[in-house]
């Protein structure tokens, strides 16, 4: 289990979108409409766009023949310009005129596909108004935070929930400052951080729900820094197992199959499975003895790494 608190989650985020467009050729993501350039302010977006969203499938469903005892397609009703007309028989016989109809089965369930992420965070408007007291200061080896006051003495029931709804960000400077400015509350926070979880389990869990891999990886990191950051905190995070832990099961199978070959993506914390089963055996390790069970019940494959 590697040491998560020497893990600097921020700042490898640069370093390894770096080595991604220099080395790999990877184009970096483009920002959305509404972000405008860096002396705009974010546009409004629609209220009916959540984070976490996703659209119902529109797509047409066969239909139940009694006689037949199976799904069909229903027959399209024919205008005059599909009737049949002389010399349509050779093109019957050649199969020119047969329609293609879709195969027949469940549509798609796309439970993997990485879901709405609008830019309406409420770190973004905090940010924009000018109410949060940090700033990037640009550094040689990397970006750190400027804070305008100690870190110790912030209000953490008011700004830890919105740094925390910063991070499924993915724009710059919001990413940065979001995820460092989390990193750095949980270094200072000490016995403030145990009041404040029941206020951070919405944006993890809204981050969560975004499904996207970016946005996934860097919040489990920060649930590990979290959970060692003070005592207690991993026994105060038991009872929101069944907000935080659907998405882990979902995704706690997805690793890389390189065969013989070597996944640096473990050391860059991307790889998804390996990130999922550090999480749930550091939720293990300090959630206390009602914690195995508990995630039993929401991760049937996870085995104990205490009882070994």
């Amino acid at each position: 289990m590697a040491d998560v608190k020497v893990n600097d989650v921020a700042g490898a985020l640069f370093t390894n979108e770096y080595c991604d467009v220099k080395i790999k050729g990877v184009s970096l993501p483009k920002s959305t409409p509404q972000t405008g350039s860096c002396f705009d302010q974010t546009l409004p977006i629609s209220a009916a766009r959540r984070a976490g969203g996703h659209t119902m499938q529109t797509a047409g469903v066969p239909k139940f023949s009694s006689p037949t005892v199976t799904h069909r397609w229903p027959s399209d009703t024919p205008v005059p310009v599909e009737f049949l007309k002389k010399g349509d028989g050779v093109k019957i016989q050649a199969g020119l005129l047969k329609k293609i109809e879709p195969t027949v089965g469940p549509p798609k369930a796309d439970a993997f596909k990485p879901r709405d992420n609008p830019p309406n965070s409420q770190f973004r408007k905090f940010y924009e108004r000018g109410d949060l007291p940090v700033a990037v200061e640009h550094k040689g080896m990397k970006n750190v935070i400027s804070w305008k006051v100690e870190v110790d003495k912030l209000d953490y029931h008011h700004y830890l929930p919105i740094f925390f709804d910063g991070i499924r960000e993915k724009e710059e400077p919001y990413r940065f400052l979001a995820v460092k400015g989390v990193e750095d509350m949980l270094k200072a926070g000490g016995q403030k951080i145990l009041p404040v979880i029941p206020q951070l389990i919405i944006p993890i869990k809204t981050a969560l729900n975004t499904r996207d891999h970016s946005v996934v990886c860097i919040t489990l990191q920060l649930l590990q820094k979290m959970v060692v950051s003070a005592e207690l905190v991993g026994e105060a995070l038991v009872p929101y197992y069944r907000q935080i832990l659907p998405i882990l099961n979902l995704f706690k199978n997805k690793n890389l199959n390189s065969g013989d070959k070597i996944d640096y993506a473990q050391r860059k914390k991307a790889c998804l499975g390996e990130l999922i089963l550090d999480t749930l055996q550091l939720f293990e390790t300090y959630g206390g003895e009602d914690a195995f069970i508990n995630i039993k019940y929401m991760v049937p494959t996870y085995e104990s790494c205490i009882n070994l």
